[in-house]
């Protein structure tokens, strides 16, 4: 028999991100600093909390200390992943700034769906790695963004040089 896979709307993966940063730093997460990290009212995170530990992700009775369950530590730390290397995306590829990469990667780590995020994760990799795409390429795409006329010689130059390279293999 399958095993149903948990569901877990946006807003509680989100408050999954918090109790485990907050678990990072205090070893255990408490209503008020999930509230004041989410800038919601704690009776806001109660009801949250009862969802989480109804479906198994955290470990909560009123008024005690948080922890995240074994399944829900997994869980939170591949919605940090996602996060992260989000962030790192918008904001060192595409040259967001750090405020909009980091409220965009918050929306986009929920909607993206595996296949596609690790397709993105080796993307991301090539461009840290493959030698073809170390020139100035993030000046050239930020001149691109700005409006500036693209100098169409240059780029016709360096592609057939590219492929005057490549022929030869």
């Amino acid at each position: 028999m399958k095993k149903k896979k948990t569901q877990l709307s946006e807003s509680l993966e989100d408050y999954m991100e918090i109790i485990l940063a907050l678990e990072t730093i205090n070893k255990v997460a408490r209503t008020k600093d999930i509230a004041e990290k989410m800038g919601v009212q704690r009776s806001t995170v109660t009801g949250a909390l009862k969802s989480l530990s109804e479906k198994g992700m955290i470990n909560y009775e009123p008024y005690s200390f948080i922890t995240l369950t074994k399944k829900g530590t997994r869980i939170a730390k591949e919605v940090t992943r996602r996060h992260i290397i989000l962030k790192d995306f918008l904001y060192r590829v595409l040259q967001l700034d750090d405020k909009n990469a980091d409220y965009t990667a918050c929306r986009m780590e929920h909607a993206m769906d595996k296949k596609s995020f690790e397709r993105l994760v080796q993307f991301i990799d090539f461009l840290d790695t493959c030698p073809k795409t170390s020139f100035n390429w993030k000046e050239t795409f930020l001149d691109f963004c700005e409006g500036k006329e693209p100098n169409r010689e240059a780029c016709r130059e360096c592609l057939t040089k590219y492929l005057d390279t490549h022929k030869k293999e």
